[in-house]
């Protein structure tokens, strides 16, 4: 595991090869990244539902909720590995906002037995990536697949490394995803800083997990069951079972889930899939009397969750993870969703090795999750999207094109934004009163029109063509001078003109997801 943090259990080391791209190292945080779960059963008291959010990752809870017993705290408390976020994330998380939890698996082959799968030598990149965002009403989650082999820029990232000195390693653009770990001494906190670069998406926290997290976390439960639609025989993953349902721990448990050869079209988005069915499986077998009501499988998981994981230094306290927890433990199963990335192959390549963003279907997913929309059919969620709806209507008189005055800002959107959108209305729409006022004065974390009362109707003409919603309407309290134009700020949400900047209400249809509630079979 990368970097070191305070006086707890070191955490190794960091990559001093190019070890991207190659196969295996799939399976660290499938236990890691599982979130709260399971079917419906009679109430407990959300203490006991917090126990298991995650799929063993804050099994950490146990202590928290179980016992205060002192010496019971020390001992987990000592069991925990953090790393410095850096700066990288919020470092927070509150009652009043979604949350968002960057779970990392790396193909680390330290530990007995994980040096046969191949690349003994690696330290740890960012093999499987799930980013888990956490509704701010708490009736829904979505866990994003992030693909290894994706093509992204990789920004700046100042570190403290291993031995408590600090590296400013400089920006490399056109990187698999998972460079952004280990390769050049990154640690998990320039992780966080690709995704929020990809997303749009502000990260609270990481937690990271190797090869040992999925054997020692799987052997806790007793087993995590699995659905094969075919045959299974990957001489990679070491893993050969046959058609049927199969209950999977330890050795196996991590080849099941480094496995793609065997299953799909044998790469690696199908690898990913098979991890999503497996995750599920564990949710339920968490949220099951079997697991609530033992003692023992309940200790046993708190502690192979302390030992196996590092997290991120602002949750490196039982305390810390038991309220991260209470926060995350009533979010239904059926209301998870896991997803991928939507990607296409890169066509850059004649031999397809990698994958590049689909330019369509890829903003709408981060704008669902930055705009906190629920990939599930949540009734509450439901209710406050026709609420928005209504408002989104902007009722009322709108103007002609040729009578709206605006001037553009870049406040944070990409270099060019402001140039991209002035040439749009411009040519495209025929807002000919409009200007190109390069930077803001200040940056904004949304996209936002400030008008005028007089200037209601202009701005409603403005929004429709944006895609603009409600809330980034900002009215003033006094009328404009008939010359004087409303201003138009870029936000981080901008992609490119044309493009709606509220996010959408539903999925897209044609995206991969599977929900936590539903058993799929492996194909």
């Amino acid at each position: 595991m990368p970097g070191q943090h305070g006086g707890r259990r070191s955490a190794g080391g960091r990559a001093d090869r190019d070890g991207a791209g190659k196969p295996g190292g799939r399976a660290a945080n499938r236990t890691a990244a599982a979130p709260p779960t399971g079917r419906r059963r009679p109430k407990k008291s959300a203490r006991k539902k917090a126990l298991v959010w995650t799929g063993g990752v804050l099994a950490f809870l146990l202590v928290g909720v179980g016992t205060t017993g002192y010496l019971v705290y020390e001992h987990f408390n000592g069991n925990i590995t953090s790393v410095s976020s850096d700066g990288a994330g919020t470092g927070g998380f509150s009652k009043d906002r979604a949350i968002n939890v960057l779970v990392i698996g790396t193909d680390k082959r330290t530990g007995a037995g994980n040096e046969g799968y191949g690349d003994k030598g690696s330290v740890g990149h960012a093999d499987t990536t799930i980013l888990f965002h956490v509704s701010k009403d708490r009736t829904n989650a979505t866990a994003l697949s992030i693909p290894r082999d994706l093509i992204t820029d990789i920004p700046d990232c100042p570190t403290t490394q291993s031995d408590g000195s600090t590296k400013d390693i400089p920006a490399t653009p056109g990187k698999r995803f998972n460079e952004s770990l280990g390769q050049y001494d990154r640690t998990p906190s320039c992780t966080m800083r690709t995704v929020t670069a990809l997303t749009g998406i502000e990260v609270d926290h990481f937690m990271v997990a190797d090869f040992n997290a999925v054997k020692t976390l799987t052997t806790a439960v007793e087993g995590v069951d699995v659905c094969l639609a075919k045959d299974i025989d990957d001489p990679d993953s070491h893993l050969k079972l046959s058609e049927g349902e199969h209950t999977l721990d330890g050795e196996q448990a991590l080849a099941f889930l480094r496995t793609r050869h065997s299953v799909g079209f044998g790469g690696d988005l199908s690898r990913i899939e098979i991890q999503q069915q497996f995750l599920g499986s564990l949710m339920r077998k968490l949220k099951s009397n079997d697991t609530l009501t033992s003692p023992t499988r309940m200790w046993s998981l708190a502690e192979a969750a302390t030992k196996a994981l590092t997290v991120d230094d602002k949750i490196d306290d039982i305390n810390q993870l038991r309220k991260l927890g209470m926060e995350l433990a009533s979010v239904e199963p059926k209301n998870i969703t896991f997803t991928t990335v939507p990607v296409v192959d890169n066509p850059a390549e004649k031999v397809k090795a990698t994958v590049v963003l689909d330019k369509t279907k890829a903003p709408q997913v981060f704008s669902m999750m930055r705009e906190d929309v629920s990939f599930t059919a949540v009734e509450k969620q439901e209710k406050a999207d026709a609420k928005a709806r209504d408002a989104a209507k902007l009722k009322g008189r709108t103007a002609d094109p040729a009578d709206v005055r605006v001037d553009v800002y870049n406040g944070g959107a990409p270099a060019g934004s402001a140039q991209n959108a002035l040439d749009w209305l411009q040519n495209e729409q025929h807002v000919l009163k409009s200007t190109n006022k390069a930077n803001a004065p200040e940056n904004v974390k949304k996209t936002q029109l400030v008008y005028a009362p007089n200037q209601a109707d202009q701005a409603r003409t403005l929004a429709g063509m944006l895609g603009l919603s409600a809330a980034a309407l900002k009215p003033g309290t006094a009328d404009a001078g008939a010359m004087d134009p409303m201003v138009l700020t870029l936000g981080p949400d901008f992609q490119k003109a044309g493009t709606p900047l509220s996010a959408p209400r539903k999925a897209p249809d044609e995206i991969q997801r599977v929900e936590a509630d539903k058993a799929v079979c492996a194909k």
